[in-house]
């Protein structure tokens, strides 16, 4: 094993604990989302999905912030080593998502972005949140950084898109792109915005519709 393969794997046995800190993660998002869905029947989460970023990746972020490769750097430094990206039906789940985690007892909220009512200038809208989960090994507790993601699933697909037409490109992307780019993503939003509101008038549809059925089974 050279000097490099034995950096990489002295790496992967200090940042295993990310991995255990996703595992704590997603159980809790698979119980928060069943038991929501008994509950009201309806699920606000369609996927989840989580990653782990490699040695290499955690190095260029740390030698981007000009710091040296070092773990005690990556652990204070790079926040977003564990990463779960939520996917959901309508805008209103997200925050019923956001919502529900932040009243995990155990759960600390330590960044929040809301690209969603602040989309960045290309148009991404999605909404982020860096919490914090205690991890329990055999002689000690850690307290582990993840990042989260919530977006719908036109913002995953907008996201997506964008990354891979202009994934490692190098250029300055021609204004008139940039231009076409948030115009899409103002279509995305209109269309989020369109199905939510037909969402909404279908519910009170059923919901008329269930009061009239009772009222004919009580009389």
């Amino acid at each position: 094993m050279n000097a490099l393969e034995k950096q990489f794997h002295e790496w992967k046995n200090h940042l295993l604990v990310y991995k255990f800190a996703l595992d704590e993660i997603n159980t809790k998002l698979s119980i928060l989302s069943e038991e929501f869905e008994f509950m009201h029947n309806h699920n606000p989460m369609e996927h989840i999905k989580s990653r782990l970023k490699e040695p290499t990746s955690i190095m260029s972020k740390l030698k981007r912030k000009g710091l040296a490769l070092t773990v005690e750097n990556a652990k204070r430094y790079v926040l977003d080593i564990a990463g779960v990206r939520v996917t959901c039906s309508f805008v209103a789940d997200i925050y019923k998502v956001h919502d529900m985690l932040c009243q995990q007892d155990d759960i600390q909220v330590l960044k929040v972005k809301d690209y969603i009512h602040e989309p960045k200038p290309n148009g991404y809208r999605s909404f982020h949140l860096i919490v914090e989960v205690p991890v329990f090994l055999a002689d000690h507790t850690e307290r582990v950084p993840v990042e989260i993601q919530i977006r719908t699933i036109a913002m995953d697909t907008w996201a997506s898109l964008e990354h891979k037409i202009f994934y490692k490109f190098e250029q300055a992307i021609p204004q008139e792109l940039l231009h076409e780019l948030k115009q899409a993503a103002d279509t995305v939003k209109a269309l989020d915005d369109k199905m939510e509101h037909i969402h909404y008038e279908v519910d009170q549809i059923k919901h008329k519709r269930r009061a009239v059925l009772e009222e004919i089974s009580q009389d």
